[in-house]
């Protein structure tokens, strides 16, 4: 038992203790919920790096939970949490402070006219929890459709409504659930006769088989701009419109979960900008993740149609931190900093996508392991499959050595264990990323390719080297 005096030896100073000694108490006293904890216990971040109780520094290819947007412990952020926590720090739910006016009213500025109204939560599921609610009251239908590599986060309607992962040994999950195929170029079933992706065939089967599922009451779509834990899959151009259009033709409502997509990371303010999209707005809109910077803010923005129906109707969604003005105050200086810097750190952000994109290609022409690369601008993904020559296999293992030993020379690129990420290491750096800071990383997992066994380095003459 930790006596007083060792607990806030514990608190103040952690980074003093050994990192054995620390995993050691994690043994004992965590659970985990999902994932293996990583043997560094990482004490310190700042910028785009994280350092470990034994002193290792490592770059963040990850932004924590692909949230730390503007990199850790950015100074302007760092100000607002010190001041709101000293002047305006957590309220009564039914209280409004100025921090979520102003938020609300940035956001709402910002975005298309047919979102209108925010309110503002703590995570990403609880924002996807709300919207689904929101369209089951709105529509006065309950049946939701989601995609088959998707994610929406751990609560009830959330989890029912994902079909990547989250599904199994928990009992009964909500009732009148639907999927979509998800539209992955690279696994797809679907082909035009040159070989590319028919997505639109695929996406008109999947209707036609909900269609046939459904008991009458269908309410709503959710869908991800770029499936981030499918794999980073983005969706292609036009696909938006086409589900726009399903939904339209049996009265369902769009909701467009942006956790990962929003505030630049994609290469736009917001993914429903891009011109894939054909301009379509979605009927509930959330955000999370990179509206905090790495703090739990989410988001549900909707119409003033949908707003005025819920308020007259009794919707209720009612929690503890709801519109709590510390973590506004975040999300508006996150915005503030994103929207001022809006040409130069778009652009930027832009710019660095495509160093990205360009040096993982290079990469993949020296090694047979990486079948696919995938996403948009700082999001991307790294399929690691037996040999792209001869399938499109996963190989898991060799993922997670690959990822072990990037982590080992200093770089956080995170592979899932589990075989519902395909094999995919994903990359979200933080956008303020350097040339330099680019460079470094391409070259390191480079490195962790080269030194890992199974990788299928490819000579000149294009046999494979021995590892």
């Amino acid at each position: 038992m930790l006596i007083s005096s060792e607990i806030e030896s514990g608190a103040s100073g952690s980074t003093a203790r050994s990192n054995a000694e620390l995993s050691r108490l994690a043994q004992e006293n965590c659970f985990t919920f999902g994932a293996e904890f990583l043997p560094g216990v990482v004490t310190r971040a700042e910028g785009m790096y994280l350092w470990t109780a034994s002193g290792q520094k490592v770059m963040d290819w990850t932004s924590g939970q692909m949230s730390c947007l503007l990199g850790h412990g950015h100074a302007e952020i760092v100000k607002t949490v010190t001041e709101s926590a000293r002047s305006l720090d957590h309220l009564y739910s039914g209280m409004i402070s100025p921090p979520v006016i102003d938020l609300a009213t940035a956001l709402v500025n910002q975005l298309p006219r047919g979102l209108d109204k925010a309110m503002f939560l703590s995570t990403g599921g609880e924002s996807n929890e709300c919207a689904i609610r929101l369209a089951k009251l709105f529509t006065g239908r309950f049946e939701m459709v989601g995609l088959a590599a998707s994610w929406h986060g751990s609560t009830s309607g959330a989890q029912g409504v994902q079909y990547n992962a989250g599904r199994k040994s928990c009992g009964p999950l909500m009732p009148g659930m639907h999927m979509l195929p998800s539209p992955d170029a690279y696994r797809a079933v679907f082909r035009n006769p040159d070989g590319s992706h028919d997505w639109k065939t695929e996406l008109d089967y999947g209707w036609s088989m909900i269609d046939k599922a459904s008991c009458g009451s269908l309410a709503a779509v959710i869908v991800e701009p770029v499936q981030s834990s499918g794999g980073m899959i983005p969706l292609p151009p036009g696909y938006m419109r086409a589900l726009k259009a399903h939904c339209e033709q049996r009265n369902m409502l769009l909701i467009v979960d942006e956790a990962q997509t929003a505030m630049g990371r994609s290469g736009d303010l917001f993914a429903i900008n891009h011109a894939d999209n054909g301009g379509v707005v979605p009927d509930i809109l959330t955000m999370s993740k990179t509206l905090g910077n790495g703090l739990p803010l989410s988001a549900v923005v909707t119409s003033n149609h949908i707003a005025q129906h819920a308020e007259e109707n009794g919707f209720i969604f009612y929690t503890t931190h709801a519109n709590d003005p510390l973590p506004a105050a975040v999300g508006l200086k996150t915005l503030q900093i994103v929207l001022r810097d809006d040409a130069a750190l778009l652009h930027h952000a832009r710019r660095m996508g495509h160093q990205l994109h360009a040096g993982l290609h290079d990469i993949m022409s020296r090694y047979a392991c990486i079948g696919y690369i995938r996403g948009r601008c700082l999001m991307l993904g790294v399929e690691i499959v037996k040999d792209r020559r001869e399938g499109t296999t996963a190989d898991i293992e060799v993922g997670k050595r690959i990822s072990a030993k990037a982590m080992e020379l200093g770089l956080s690129a995170m592979i899932s264990a589990k075989i519902y990420f395909s094999g995919c290491i994903r990359i979200a750096p933080p956008i303020i990323i350097s040339d330099e800071e680019m460079q470094w990383g391409l070259r390191t997992f480079e490195k962790a390719l080269e030194l890992t066994e199974g990788s299928g380095r490819i000579r000149e003459n294009g046999l494979q080297t021995p590892l």
